[in-house]
């Protein structure tokens, strides 16, 4: 569960993180992904579909923003829902979601980073 916040890091369980992270069934990868999510592809996002999570949130950052379709597409594909909103959203979003029992991946810009 996310336990904090801020424009330069994210914080979960206690465990603190200054880069993106992804969380995919419990196992947290700090440092994943790019900076900013114009430079966002489908390589980072692979090892997050396997398998697939109900939903996958998308953490973009200072701004809620969208991926390529490229990415839009893959998810698709991968009957993944692709959840994007800003950073802090997200995180709050993501312990909801696990709260209720769902099968849910995170992958998540720092809050700060900008397009």
């Amino acid at each position: 569960m996310f336990t904090g916040y801020d424009d330069d890091y994210l914080q979960v369980n206690q465990n603190r993180y200054t880069s993106g992270i992804s969380i995919h069934q419990g196992v947290i990868s700090d440092g994943w992904g790019p900076e900013r999510l114009r430079d966002l592809s489908i390589k980072h996002l692979s090892a997050l579909t396997e398998p697939a999570p109900e939903v996958l949130i998308l953490g973009t950052g200072r701004l809620t923003t969208f991926p390529d379709s490229e990415i839009l597409d893959y998810m698709a594909e991968h009957h993944i829902g692709l959840e994007c909103m800003d950073s802090r959203s997200a995180a709050r979003t993501y312990n909801i979601l696990v709260g209720e029992g769902r099968t849910v991946s995170a992958a998540i810009l720092l809050p700060g980073a900008r397009k």
